[in-house]
């Protein structure tokens, strides 16, 4: 007979990244015992989890039933990917009213190889503070960051999972003719996009090559892109788009850099080609006179070209702490967990081209550690390697008994 845990929960789970994490994790939370529920909100969500129950209102109904589903089923925690999207930004301040545990999943702060899982929000939301002295205190008598075998990831998986649940999403309106994306474009169509892009592989990975030719022998700045369909572009900066982003940073860089750097503008692998950014770079690039100095990558080891660089300027991709890791002067022009004075440059951008400054070792590591016991656990959601290893470090963190949300407040003895 299986043993019950000593007080059992009740998670519900929202919506979760493209793929099989989310419906895992729920499994093995119900083997230990918890009960264990899920909300689907359109099509998409009903065919990664079947058995969930369905939401077929206006959004204008939400609250009300959420709040109904909370007391009706005893629910203790409320498990989601991301805090932004409307259905969970409802959830979220419904939870709270309610005195529910709120855990939130999001791309690892720390790259690559770890998934952030924080209480009540992330990233702009997070409740981690952003001072250097609170983490070079909560340090103390951590041990080291445990070190795992490295975890595949394959982005061409990704894409599948998207597109088959977007398909989904068409294919089962029907029983959610009131469901909404919280994408800011025709997500079938983005599938479709992506699909097309796996065939331009060949051509992208030539020209790759031939521009990374060209950077051995400059001197660059990386800049990655992200989605443009990503909330941390769209609320957690203060640009709204990556044309908003691109043009700042592009007309900063023909302004005030040296005449012998270049910047090295990285491609996100996940984009869906919905829109041509080597178009909108070398466009901007022309219409500044910096075409010469200017040089696009839709493919590249970031790993690599990081290691060569002079430095990274980011709105707020986690991309960011690969560059800190490394020991790379990083800017950050948006809302970042890991913008903190000591970690990356807090000059103006103006004056990064020129003298960028290099992150504090012992800060930096300081940081590192403390995310990792608080919010950050192995894993990835691109491979059944990463999955399985991400299910059993999350289903350890969910269950744990420090349900308490991270102090923020600062020691009286500093």
């Amino acid at each position: 007979m299986r043993q019950q845990p000593r007080l059992q929960r009740s998670f519900l789970f929202l919506q979760g990244p493209h793929g099989s994490f989310f419906p895992k994790l729920g499994r093995a939370l119900a083997q230990t015992g918890h009960r264990v529920r899920r909300i689907n909100l359109n099509g998409g969500d009903r065919a990664t989890w079947p058995t969930g129950d369905d939401f077929h209102g206006l959004e204008a109904t939400w609250r009300r039933y959420l709040a109904r589903y909370l007391r009706r089923w005893k629910i203790s925690d409320l498990v989601l990917f991301g805090d932004n999207r409307p259905h969970h930004v409802v959830a979220i301040e419904e939870a709270k009213r309610a005195g529910i545990r709120i855990h939130v999943f999001e791309e690892g702060y720390i790259r690559p190889d770890w998934v952030t899982l924080e209480r009540n929000g992330v990233n702009g939301h997070s409740p981690l503070p952003r001072d250097a002295d609170w983490y070079r205190h909560q340090a103390n008598g951590l041990g080291p960051v445990p070190v795992y075998p490295p975890v595949p990831s394959y982005a061409t998986a990704r894409g599948w999972a998207a597109f088959f649940y977007y398909a989904e999403v068409v294919l089962q309106h029907w029983r959610f003719p009131f469901g909404s994306t919280h994408r800011d474009r025709n997500p079938v169509w983005e599938g479709i996009r992506f699909l097309r892009r796996f065939r331009l592989r060949d051509l992208e990975q030539r020209r790759t090559a031939q521009e990374l030719d060209r950077l051995g022998s400059v001197s660059y700045v990386l800049f990655p892109l992200q989605l443009n369909s990503d909330f941390q572009i769209r609320i957690h900066s203060p640009f709204g788009s990556m044309h908003a982003a691109i043009d700042h940073v592009l007309t900063d860089f023909a302004r005030h850099a040296p005449p012998e750097l270049h910047l090295v503008v990285k491609e996100h692998p996940l984009d869906s080609g919905l829109t041509n950014w080597r178009n909108v770079v070398e466009s901007t690039a022309r219409h500044l006179g910096i075409s010469k100095r200017i040089i696009f990558l839709e493919q590249g080891d970031l790993s690599k070209l990081v290691e060569a660089s002079h430095g990274m300027v980011t709105v707020n991709s986690t991309s960011g702490t690969l560059a800190l890791a490394a020991g790379k002067p990083v800017k950050v022009l948006g809302t970042a967990v890991y913008d903190i004075k000591g970690i990356t440059d807090s000059k103006p951008l103006e004056r990064f081209w020129s003298d960028p400054t290099p992150p504090d070792p012992q800060t930096y590591e300081a940081f590192y550690r403390v995310l990792v016991e608080r919010c950050l656990i192995p894993g990835a959601f691109l491979s059944n390697v990463g999955i399985d290893r991400l299910v059993s470090a999350a289903v350890s963190r969910l269950i744990s008994s420090e349900t308490d949300m991270v102090s923020t407040k600062l020691p009286t003895d500093l």
